[in-house]
């Protein structure tokens, strides 16, 4: 027999039980959601267990299950803030609700195989996907093994995947109408060669809305990635072969700062100044007084609420159609649109009166 004291063993189940005076049964009752047990049980139950250190090991328990309370979030360019707002979200929300998230990240274009391999052996109970990754690849896999599936701001591929995604027409029209409101008749846009199903849709949105303000779109700059680094690229883009134009749209704030910084310490050119500046996600860096950028706003906090929400519907009736979740934006105006009207006349120096020169 396996000595039961020795240093390093993890307290069991049948520890606390004996401990806490007990049959084994109701410690399980006490550690299982909604089941029932008498108040004093519950109470020595929980004091034995918090003497002996015991906690429950959610992964061995799922091993008698179909599945387990994991879910799989497949993400990548944690980097950028409004991803990392969105995880953040996600995980939040989901502890909440009782299920415990599994982080995948992803390499910028790397496979997923080995990703939905992992989510597989662990018995997710489901998965959310916010990263660029081939949307129908995963779906197909989660399909065939019965794992609920969420994609957020991605490609729709079936009827039982629930896709949420941000109002990107309305977005477009909330950018362009800023920089109409703000005097611009001519602009450029700014954002990333590496294809992105969510980035598409928010330029052919803003340039819609362009066309029917009748707003020109004279150039395009790209950097690699929608980031800073390719922003500073797009901005080094336009400044080398730099378009006549009175405003720009970055597709997303965080290319948005690479973009002004580049603009600002590089070139001869301001914003607002010489140029006004939109973008998209309001991120918390745009309202640090460096960048004060006007943004189209996706709240990630009801984007990830959305995406939960719709996983547990996905869990409980999983073969239902899950109508598409769509997410309103708004635009949060700041600096990058207006210029800073001039502030009152500095007060005369101490001791002289507001008509007396200094000597």
């Amino acid at each position: 027999m396996a000595d039961e004291t020795r240093p390093g063993r993890a307290p069991t189940a049948e520890d606390v039980a004996r401990l806490a005076g007990v049959h084994r049964s109701a410690v399980s009752r006490t550690f299982t959601p909604g089941a029932s047990v008498a108040p004093q049980t519950r109470e020595k139950v929980l004091e034995a267990a918090a003497t002996l250190g015991y906690r429950v090991n959610f992964l061995a328990r799922s091993l008698s299950h179909q599945r387990s309370n994991l879910v799989g979030l497949v993400v990548s360019d944690i980097d950028n803030p409004f991803r990392a707002q969105l995880l953040a979200e996600l995980g939040t929300s989901l502890v909440a609700s009782g299920y415990r998230p599994l982080l995948l990240p992803t390499e910028r274009g790397g496979k997923v195989a080995r990703h939905i391999d992992m989510m597989l052996h662990y018995n997710v109970a489901g998965a959310i996907v916010t990263d660029d990754a081939s949307p129908a690849e995963i779906a197909r896999q989660c399909a065939d093994h019965g794992v609920p599936l969420v994609l957020i701001n991605k490609r729709p591929v079936s009827d039982t995947v629930l896709n949420v995604s941000m109002d990107t027409e309305a977005a477009g029209e909330l950018a362009a109408r800023a920089l109409f409101d703000a005097g611009c008749r001519r602009v450029a846009l700014a954002s990333q060669r590496r294809s992105s199903h969510s980035i598409s849709l928010r330029r052919s949105a803003f340039w819609r809305a362009c066309e029917r303000l009748g707003i020109e779109i004279a150039g395009e700059y790209f950097g690699d990635l929608p980031n800073y680094q390719g922003g500073r690229a797009a901005a080094d883009a336009f400044l080398s072969d730099p378009a006549d134009v009175d405003g720009i749209y970055c597709a997303n704030d965080y290319l948005a700062l690479g973009f002004i910084d580049t603009i600002r310490h590089l070139s001869p050119l301001s914003i607002p100044g010489d140029l006004k500046l939109v973008a998209c996600d309001d991120i918390p860096e745009a309202g640090w007084l460096a960048y004060d950028l006007t943004t189209v706003r996706q709240d990630p906090v009801r984007t990830a609420d959305a995406a939960v929400n719709g996983l547990l519907a996905r869990i409980s009736e999983p073969d239902t159609v899950a109508p598409p979740v769509v997410v309103d934006v708004h635009l949060v105006e700041r600096g990058s649109t207006t210029l800073v009207p001039p502030g009152p006349p500095a007060p005369p120096p101490q001791g002289l009166k507001a008509d007396q020169p200094p000597s």
